[in-house]
């Protein structure tokens, strides 16, 4: 049986769901209102149709108008429950005019989402259908969800718990490149504005320069980036990161600015919160005070908060990715940690990450996925679930 179910994978299946679902914009629409193109409804509508066609409860919810969560349940309410889960959203195209003309190449699927994380969606129909053919009775019950919003705020996965069937485990199928990863940082932003006061440029020691006075905040940064490489590091997440990544000041050439902003990136590690990075900025700000009265600063935020994951490697989620990789593969375990930030913690759940593709490719003008690790996540899917959910007891 388990021979047939493996057989089962159909790689044109899975190229034809995802070049489908490469068409279909879902573009995140960040900070402006969603809009044909700018927003998750049509592929969510897809999804969900996909999900009823092999027999999936269907169900949805707009997070905001025309954003909307769907999910598909399969089973019953006794026993384990399982999620698949992943999110509908892509970044933009700016500099990838053909992004929404999926290609298939040499045994890739280029494409915007094709790694991140359309790819994983596929994986998720194929693996229902390979199970739903077979005519497997499941213990427990599968869940199929596909969320809004993870390349901004997460607002999907945020509101997730409140109004979708919720699980006992989950697996998100970012892109790993079939690495297993427990674990994750997470991103905290701040935004950091520093006063001056204005005068003409040609008498500059008449104002304070707001801009001046950013830059000696930028070179304090440079050192806080350091001690974060000295700390103990997570075993699987590494170091925590800094970095200032936004900037804007200052009105005319002619003028002494008297005020600059900054945002300021945080990759936390588990264990690290919003609050503890806020502390350690002010400490940072009050010391370049200190030295310097003229130094007048503002903090705001957080303006993003995303947590990280530190699921236990012994999870019962964990070590069945694992056997049925080496089921799959023949290979040994590979556990790692992704290095950008998931839905998963939202979710109140453990959850591991596994996927096709690379985060190398994620967001870039040329973004793909090899077919071959599409067929063998689909596979490992498809095992982990068995495992699962294959009977009452499991």
């Amino acid at each position: 049986m388990t021979t047939d179910l493996l057989d089962g994978v159909d790689r044109d299946r899975l190229v034809a769901d995802l070049v489908a679902m490469i068409a279909i914009p879902s573009i995140n629409p960040f900070d402006s209102p969603p809009r044909p193109g700018f927003r998750e409804r049509e592929l969510g509508e897809f999804f969900a149709d996909r999900l009823a066609e092999m027999g999936m409860e269907v169900g949805s919810h707009s997070v905001v108008p025309g954003r909307p969560n769907v999910w598909g349940s399969l089973g019953g309410s006794d026993g384990r429950r399982l999620m698949l889960c992943g999110h509908l959203d892509t970044v933009g195209i700016e500099g990838y005019p053909d992004g929404l003309a999926a290609r298939v190449e040499s045994d890739r699927v280029y494409g915007r989402g094709a790694c991140d994380m359309k790819a994983g969606l596929a994986t998720f129909l194929e693996a229902v259908r390979v199970l739903a053919s077979s005519g497997i009775s499941l213990g427990g019950q599968l869940i199929v969800a596909a969320l809004a919003d993870e390349e901004h705020q997460m607002i999907g996965s945020k509101s997730y718990p409140e109004h979708g069937p919720m699980a006992d485990f989950g697996i998100l199928a970012e892109p790993t490149g079939l690495t297993v990863a427990p674990a994750h940082k997470g991103q905290v932003g701040y935004l950091v504005r520093t006063f001056g006061t204005a005068a003409h440029s040609s008498r500059p020691e008449e104002g304070v320069n707001a801009i001046r006075s950013m830059a000696r905040l930028i070179e304090a940064l440079g050192g806080y980036a350091k001690d974060l490489s000295r700390r103990d590091p997570h075993p699987l997440c590494g170091h925590g990161r800094s970095s200032p990544n936004v900037i804007r000041g200052g009105t005319i050439l002619s003028t002494i600015p008297d005020h600059c902003e900054l945002e300021l990136d945080r990759r936390t590690l588990p264990g690290e919160t919003a609050g503890s990075v806020r502390v350690e900025f002010e400490a940072l700000l009050e010391e370049l005070q200190e030295t310097d009265p003229r130094f007048r600063y503002d903090l705001e935020g957080p303006i993003l908060d995303l947590q990280p994951l530190d699921t236990p490697i012994d999870s019962a989620v964990v070590q069945s990715v694992l056997a049925a990789r080496r089921d799959v593969t023949g290979q040994s375990d590979v556990i790692g940690a992704l290095t950008g930030a998931t839905d998963a913690p939202n979710l109140g759940f453990p959850c591991v990450i596994f996927g096709p593709g690379s985060t190398t490719q994620a967001h870039t003008a040329h973004e793909f996925v090899e077919v071959d690790q599409m067929v063998v996540a689909t596979r490992v899917l498809v095992l982990t679930i068995v495992d699962m959910l294959g009977s009452p007891e499991a």
